[in-house]
Formats: C-alpha cells, sequence, structure tokens
C-alpha cells in the first residue's frame, strides 16, 4: 500500500464525498446500533455516518497512519482505529459495514467481500463503493507511461495495484448470500479547473504506487510531465478554460440474512 497525503486527497474534497454521500441514501437502516467504515480516509465519509445516525457507535477504520491523523485531526471524539481492510474481522457484527473508495486497494474480493458480509449482523448490510474509471483516458495514460522500457519491471505491481471486477462478477459473488443486493454505476462529470487538476486527483489516489516506485523526484517528475502532456490532449478545455473529468463508480450493497 502507498502512503497517503490527507491533503492533497481532500483538494477535492467534495467530490470525494459526493459518492460517499449517494452510497449512504442507499442503505435503508433505520437505527443501526453499530457503524463501521473500513478505509475511512480522512474521516469525511465517517463524519457522513455519524451525521445520519447520532447515536451509534461509528468507528473509523485505515491502515494510513496519515489519514488517521488527519481524521483525528478533525473530530478528536472519534473511534479512529488503525487496521488492514483485507484482513479485519468484528469481534461483534456490525449493523453496517461501510466503504467508500477503499477496497479497490484490497485484492482477492471473492474471498474479501463474501468476509466482510459475514461482519454484518442479522438484517443489516454492507455498503461498498469503488472506482471503475480504468478506460478512462488518464488511467489508459498511466499504464501506457508505465510499461516504457526506461522504467524496467519497477511499475509492474504498480499496474495491478488497484483491481475492480465487473457489476456481474459481484452480483454472482454476493447474490446467493444476501437477503437483498442493490447494485449501480454511476459517472460523475468533475468540472476540474485544468488539465493539471487532473493530474493532481490521480496523484492523490490512484498514481501514488506509481510514483512511489520509481527512483527519485527527477524521475517521478519525468512520469508527471509526460502524463500531463497525455492528459491535455485528452481532456479538451470548455469555452470557459476548465476541463470536464468523467470519473465512473461502482455501488454494491448486500443486505444480511434476517434472523
Amino acid at each position: 500500500m502507498p502512503t497517503w497525503d490527507a491533503d492533497l486527497y481532500l483538494r477535492f474534497g467534495s467530490e470525494r464525498t459526493q459518492p460517499a454521500l449517494d452510497l449512504l441514501r442507499r442503505v435503508e437502516l433505520v437505527a443501526p446500533q453499530r457503524v463501521i467504515d473500513l478505509g475511512c480516509g480522512p474521516g469525511n465519509s465517517t463524519a457522513l455516518l455519524r451525521a445520519r445516525w447520532a447515536a451509534a457507535e461509528v468507528v473509523g477504520l485505515d491502515n494510513s497512519t496519515e489519514m488517521l491523523a488527519a481524521a483525528a485531526a478533525g473530530y478528536p471524539q472519534g473511534k479512529w482505529v488503525r487496521g488492514d481492510a483485507a484482513a479485519w474481522t468484528a469481534d461483534v457484527p456490525f449493523d453496517l459495514v461501510f466503504s467508500n473508495a477503499a477496497l479497490q486497494w484490497v485484492p482477492d474480493h471473492a474471498a474479501v467481500l463474501p468476509r466482510l458480509l459475514q461482519q454484518v449482523a442479522p438484517g443489516g448490510c454492507l455498503a461498498v463503493q469503488m472506482p471503475v474509471h480504468f478506460q478512462s483516458p488518464v488511467h489508459q495514460r498511466i499504464l501506457e507511461i508505465a510499461g516504457e522500457p526506461a522504467w524496467g519491471e519497477r511499475l509492474d505491481k504498480a499496474r495491478t495495484a488497484i483491481a475492480v471486477g465487473r457489476p456481474s462478477f459481484y452480483y454472482d459473488l454476493l447474490q446467493p448470500r444476501a437477503a437483498r443486493l442493490d447494485l449501480w454505476e454511476t459517472e460523475y462529470i468533475h468540472v476540474l479547473e485544468s488539465p493539471r487538476s487532473i493530474v493532481d486527483w490521480i496523484r492523490g489516489t490512484g498514481l501514488r504506487p506509481f510514483l512511489e516506485a520509481l527512483a527519485d523526484d527527477q524521475e517521478r517528475d519525468r512520469f508527471l510531465e509526460l502524463l500531463l502532456t497525455g492528459v491535455e490532449q485528452a481532456y479538451r478545455p470548455q469555452k470557459d478554460g476548465r476541463v470536464l473529468f468523467p470519473f465512473r463508480r461502482l455501488f454494491v450493497v448486500a443486505y444480511a440474512n434476517p434472523l
């Protein structure tokens, strides 16, 4: 896993929080008592959970000390736990296991998502959102640059650091285990100031494994320069000078069987 820059991540805080809000709106639980936010990051999604269910115990879990420090600074009275969502299990089941834009970093969804659903109390639910923008011009350009011979094999692992299956995969995986399953995709059209803003967006998330695998700042600057050139070609300015950045996301809400 890469290290994280909470300030860079939150530069686009409103855009990153909207999918969490859209996911939360589809969770049909009235008064859950125990809620956990897996991959809580700097706590922006956790704040939504606390706002909706003020009486619930809400826990934020993340494996990044940088993100947890930012979350604790924003809400010191919250319960913040360092842990790995890929291996996490609950001592006592949670009514809601929530994860916004985190599980794409976790391998082996065929094993992990059923296990997460097992951590849900009877009648509760597992709610997950993951980016699926892998056919976007910016992601394709990242893969093209990473495949150039200049980097050797150093970026091979970064190329597979993020993985999300098709909706049909999650349906076949969870439908037999769930009382009810909701699946949908949404493509957000973000309005950003410039092509460089798109690079900054990706630099705060999916680009981090690539940059961290490079040898030094000179190599990283070269990678970013090549990426910006490609982004400028693919995302042309609108009449007002800004650029539109389409970004597709997958949503999964699986309800546990009641007792």
